[in-house]
């Protein structure tokens, strides 16, 4: 019987909190990180809010003198993986270190630190640049600090798949696990983009959010974009046989992963949903669930006209019928959009709704779309048994990542 792959410790940082615990009990009462941006001057942009996180403070995890070696992005993977790893017990030794892998994804890794670098190049001449500028910026950098901090000498990567990065990160540390390769992995994903360049560059592709309140609006007829978030989520991740020798607390099963891709345009989904229908299919195939077995869905739900729309489509074209007896909701309507890292903090909410029979609502849904008509839990938690539980993340690109996860008995 082939083996299964477990969850036995969670963490993160976003901008709705900086545990799980804190992040699950403000997205079940919709509870907002949107806020006027602060972290640069966007007195001459049309966007003018994101998702931050608010007194964050490294030292909790990195000493003192490290952070300033530190990506932004690098320092909220630092945390996630410490929070994770101590809810596991994992003890990482020499005898068993070069078992354990790390996989901390990022769709585009230190950019604070690069737009700092290149700034002081051009202005202030090359003897300006941080000679650490180099692993701050480097969308491997957390994966390799991860590995310095704790020990792991197993596979360390990061997977760059632009919003599917946390999920294809978790996936292919499923994928290392199922093969044998390694017997636990410290996987996730971690990003820092609420910066000058990414907010002017996505706006610039009219992808953003303009509106400075009841934002973004996943779903809802008047959506008019995305939301900038930022943050961190982890998971540690084994094999079943593993976890039980050491007595680990399992909470819950990783039962299935796939991924695809549109073959279609670089930033536009697919209008039918295509390449995320074919995601849910094999995922679902790879966990052995069949169609009416999955009670909710995470959806990818960015609030952009185009992605919301092929999502449901995808959702239909998967489930038929069945999909209008799905829950299907979207959590970055309160953390925002933390790019590669979404994907990885959306899986521990799955894993939350899993655990307490509660569904995380869709926040500021006003009116509903008829061509997005789904029951998407508009702005109020659902008390409903969860056993199967599918979360969804797709990027320019064309990637498609779909994740599911299952009550473990």
């Amino acid at each position: 019987m082939a083996e299964k792959i477990v969850i036995t410790g969670m963490g993160t940082v976003n901008a709705i909190g900086k545990s799980v615990d804190e992040s699950w009990q403000n997205a079940v009462n919709g509870v907002s990180g949107l806020g006027p941006i602060t972290l640069f001057d966007a007195s001459d942009h049309l966007v003018k809010v994101a998702c931050e996180i608010k007194d964050f403070d490294p030292t909790e995890y990195v000493d003192p003198r490290e952070t300033r070696r530190r990506d932004r992005y690098e320092l909220f993977a630092a945390a996630a993986a410490a929070q994770a790893i101590k809810q596991s017990g994992l003890e990482i030794t020499e005898k068993n270190a070069a078992r354990i892998g790390t996989v901390i994804s990022a769709a585009i890794g230190g950019l604070t630190s690069m737009e700092e670098g290149v700034l002081a190049a051009f202005q202030q001449g090359p003897r300006r640049v941080s000679p650490f500028m180099i692993p701050m910026l480097m969308p491997n950098g957390a994966a390799g600090l991860v590995g310095i901090d704790h020990g792991p000498k197993g596979p360390a990567l990061s997977v760059a798949s632009a919003c599917a990065s946390g999920q294809d990160g978790i996936g292919t540390a499923w994928m290392m696990l199922k093969s044998g390769m390694v017997d636990a992995v410290i996987a996730g994903a971690a990003e820092a983009v609420v910066t000058k360049t990414a907010v002017s560059a996505f706006d610039r592709m009219q992808a953003m959010s303009r509106r400075t309140e009841g934002t973004p609006s996943p779903f809802d007829k008047h959506r008019d974009g995305l939301v900038i978030g930022e943050g961190a989520a982890v998971m540690v991740l084994e094999t079943e046989s593993h976890a039980k020798a050491r007595g680990a607390n399992i909470l819950a099963e990783l039962a299935g992963y796939s991924s695809s891709a549109d073959a279609y345009h670089i930033t536009a989904p697919h209008a039918e949903g295509v390449g995320g229908a074919q995601a849910i299919r094999f995922a679902l195939d790879a966990a052995g669930v069949n169609n009416d077995e999955v009670q909710y869905i995470n959806a990818h739900g960015t609030g952009t006209v185009l992605n919301d729309l092929s999502e449901t489509r995808a959702i239909k074209a998967v489930f038929g019928e069945q999909a209008y007896k799905l829950a299907v909701s979207s959590t970055k309507a309160v953390t925002g959009h933390m790019m590669g890292a979404t994907g990885a903090l959306e899986a521990i909410f799955c894993v939350q709704a899993i655990r307490n029979g509660l569904i995380p609502p869709t926040m500021n849904y006003v009116e509903a779309d008829p061509d997005c008509d789904l029951d998407y839990v508009p702005n109020k938690a659902r008390e409903t048994k969860v056993d199967v539980a599918l979360t969804n993340a797709f990027g320019f690109g064309g990637h498609n990542a779909v994740l599911v996860l299952r009550n473990y008995e």
